[in-house]
């Protein structure tokens, strides 16, 4: 339905987050963290990365965006549509950073905790985006295509995809990639308990894995592997390795050949020759740079560099991002059509104010059901 972007990783506060040598245990694993901060950096970068994918669905793309503008975004960003062409790349820095996050929140957590926290995490927001969309779409001034009742029950559980089920959210694809990786991160990694080695050799058997299945082209190996996606998740772990330890040179190794699989299945997927009758046309070149500049700013926070972005308003930004990131596409549909057909604004004036009215909503879903709901379910999970 839509290339879009990453689920919200955790919002608490992030342990490790002095960079620098760790002298590794006989096991193999770092001792524990002395202190913890928040990398308000990373809260940044989602957000950013939230923004890119939002952009990209208001003017980087043909499809339903279209019918709400009444025209093609080529028509209405003669030039911008081009630049927001290149934000479906966002869904890839999400992966980069999830990975990261999932690697750090997970380490040292027994698997239950590890579930609470994921399942707690991602719930609450979701069940709320699927029923507001729902309902929004059922309201006579919208009538946008329904699923039907089923297919909504199943949207709930957040497996419609392999079901085969119709999408009440068009970017719940990535949610299914995310929760595959967190369920290989669980049981290869957290399960037995986190150390440094099994996660090096994880980042090297998956890598491998991955390629392998790539080869072999057969489905249930793409399936559970997802060859096209694993990069982003290892470099974003081996990106954590190396801000336990920035002069650990197998961290680094998995970065870099994390990068150079990322680029190339980057540019096989969203790479076309020069023609007139695609929407947009995004040089290799440009993938490239962008895919670099996602994992070069991930990098940034992993070294530190970025510890000066330390301003509060970045915590609100991270807790926004992922119901932004699930009401946006749709619900933006709505708010173009009425916004620029309906009230006649100008076409960059329509996204600005669409955006701020997302961002507006994903509030009112972060205080209300988040705030509420995610603690009392990762307490209850936590009980078992």
């Amino acid at each position: 339905m839509t290339t879009s972007t990453r689920p919200r990783t955790p919002t608490t506060t992030y342990p490790d987050a002095r960079p620098g040598a760790r002298a590794p245990t006989a096991s193999g694993s770092s001792p524990a963290p002395r202190g913890a901060a928040r990398l308000r950096a990373l809260d940044g970068l989602r957000l950013i990365a939230a923004l890119m994918v939002a952009l990209y669905h208001y003017g980087g793309r043909d499809g339903e965006i279209s019918e709400a503008w009444g025209s093609s975004p080529s028509v209405q960003f003669p030039t911008a549509h081009s630049w927001f062409a290149y934000g479906c790349l966002g869904v890839q820095i999400f992966f980069v950073i999830s990975g990261f996050v999932i690697c750090m929140s997970g380490w040292g957590r027994p698997l239950r905790s590890f579930f609470a926290s994921r399942a707690a995490r991602l719930l609450p927001s979701y069940w709320a985006a699927v029923i507001l969309v729902t309902a929004v779409f059922a309201l006579p001034p919208v009538v946008y295509a329904a699923v039907s009742p089923s297919d909504f029950l199943v949207n709930l559980t957040m497996l419609q995809q392999p079901l085969g089920a119709d999408r009440v959210l068009g970017v719940c694809w990535t949610l299914w990639a995310e929760v595959r990786f967190y369920a290989l991160f669980a049981l290869c990694v957290v399960l037995p308990g986190a150390n440094r080695r099994r996660v090096v050799l994880f980042c090297a058997v998956w890598t491998l894995a991955a390629v392998i299945a790539e080869a072999a082209s057969m489905p249930l190996l793409d399936l559970v592997l997802m060859p096209e996606y694993a990069p982003f998740f290892i470099g974003g772990i081996g990106l954590y390795l190396v801000h336990r330890d920035r002069q650990d040179v197998t961290a680094w190794g998995i970065v870099g050949v994390s990068w150079l699989l990322g680029q190339h299945y980057a540019v096989d997927r969203l790479w076309h020759a020069p023609d007139p009758d695609f929407f947009s046309f995004r040089p290799s070149v440009g993938i490239i740079a962008v895919v670099t500049l996602g994992f070069a700013a991930v990098a940034a926070v992993a070294l530190g560099l970025l510890s000066r972005v330390d301003c509060t308003w970045l915590t609100t930004a991270g807790a926004l991002t992922y119901p932004f990131y699930l009401v946006h596409e749709h619900l933006g549909w709505v708010s173009v059509g009425a916004l620029h057909r309906g009230l006649g604004l100008p076409s960059h004036l329509t996204v600005l104010v669409t955006i701020a009215l997302m961002l507006g909503l994903a509030r009112l879903l972060n205080r209300c059901v988040e705030d509420r709901f995610t603690p009392r379910i990762r307490a209850a999970l936590k009980r078992g």
